[in-house]
């Protein structure tokens, strides 16, 4: 696939189009991991940022390796994004979740 991409010069579109997936992708993850689970699994976004950081850099193919780098940068950003949520969540921009009486 990399070698069609590269051949017509359509590497940098789908690295673009796919960053801008990503990113979107990571939107409502960050509202939904703050309103399930709060700032506490920040560190699992940590361990998948770390992770594609090491793919990124052990992996020879171009398209792969940027695809996992926008990927670890947008873990490491959701990070920041959740506990900036969590403020949104006091002011009122977001629902907070109820806690069930059991």
């Amino acid at each position: 696939m990399t070698y069609f991409l590269e051949n017509f010069q359509l590497l940098g579109l789908a690295i673009g189009i796919a960053t801008f997936l990503i990113i979107g992708l990571f939107h409502p993850i960050v509202i939904k991991a703050e309103y399930y689970w709060g700032t506490c699994c920040w560190w699992i976004f940590l361990l998948l940022g770390i992770i594609g950081v090491v793919v990124s850099v052990v992996t020879t193919n171009v398209f792969i390796s940027a695809l996992c780098g926008v990927f670890a940068f947008s873990s490491f950003w959701t990070i920041k994004e959740l506990f900036e949520q969590r403020e949104r969540v006091k002011k009122g921009w977001f629902p907070k979740r109820k806690k069930k009486d059991k």
